[in-house]
């Protein structure tokens, strides 16, 4: 299944206008409510350190063997319109199509729950390191104006539709269903014989990624038409619902 690197930004010294918080903070709270989205949809998550730098996210995304890089700010107007502006930017690499097309997906979801969606828009870009560097297709999200008092608000009181478009986005870019958060819970498969089909989406002639045993425990983040979201040892995917038993 497919594995996102998170990075929500690092810059605590951009103080929102309502006194409630950094970019930074607001950010990695949007992150945390996004984790649910993605470990009931089956997408595996690396995050990036707070205490690091944004070149510090770039070198730790490259490191590992990334789907996809994903970086969140919220943005700040030039002096001359201090707290004037509006809006969210998705800016993502110029020639690369599923940047774009990750871009694209995520504004469009973006604009079902931003209250201007007109100012909802997408931008290539050359000189954000965080698009430009990354070695997985990435996109960086100025969610908002943090200097705004409108868009400050909207940001702390809407971080759940946010974070749930942004879900949805992902889950149409890896092309699998998406699948609302529940309350996780612990499993064992049941079977008579052979082992269980854990599969990259649900459906029954999905590639297999692991085999899973009778009497192997599980945990299951969600359920779609029949199928659960099951991880299982290091493994993230889809099997059939009948062979597992709740504990």
């Amino acid at each position: 299944m497919p594995i996102v690197f998170l990075s929500p930004s690092t810059q605590d010294w951009n103080p929102y206008v309502t006194g409630s918080g950094s970019e930074e903070y607001h950010m990695n709270q949007l992150t945390d409510a996004l984790i649910p989205y993605l470990q009931a949809n089956a997408i595996r998550y690396e995050r990036n350190d707070p205490d690091g730098t944004a070149a510090d996210a770039i070198r730790q995304g490259n490191s590992g063997n990334y789907d996809f890089y994903l970086a969140l700010h919220s943005n700040a107007s030039p002096e001359a319109l201090a707290g004037r502006v509006r809006g969210i930017i998705v800016f993502y690499y110029p020639g690369s199509a599923k940047g774009f097309r990750a871009a694209e997906l995520i504004a469009e979801e973006l604009r079902a729950v931003y209250p201007n969606p007109e100012l909802v828009t997408t931008r290539p870009t050359t000189s954000l390191g965080e698009v430009r560097r990354p070695s997985a297709p990435s996109v960086l999200v100025e969610i908002g104006y943090h200097d705004n008092y409108d868009d400050a608000v909207w940001i702390e009181n809407s971080r759940d539709e946010i974070a749930a478009a942004l879900a949805r986005a992902l889950t149409e870019y890896f092309e699998v269903p998406f699948i609302e958060p529940s309350e996780p819970f612990r499993a064992v498969v049941r079977l008579n014989y052979g082992t269980l089909n854990l599969r990259e989406r649900p459906e029954s002639g999905a590639p297999i990624i692991a085999d899973l045993p009778n009497g192997g425990e599980v945990m299951v983040y969600g359920a779609w038409e029949g199928w659960y979201v099951v991880y299982w040892r290091d493994y993230a995917g889809y099997a059939a619902a009948a062979y597992i038993d709740r504990e």
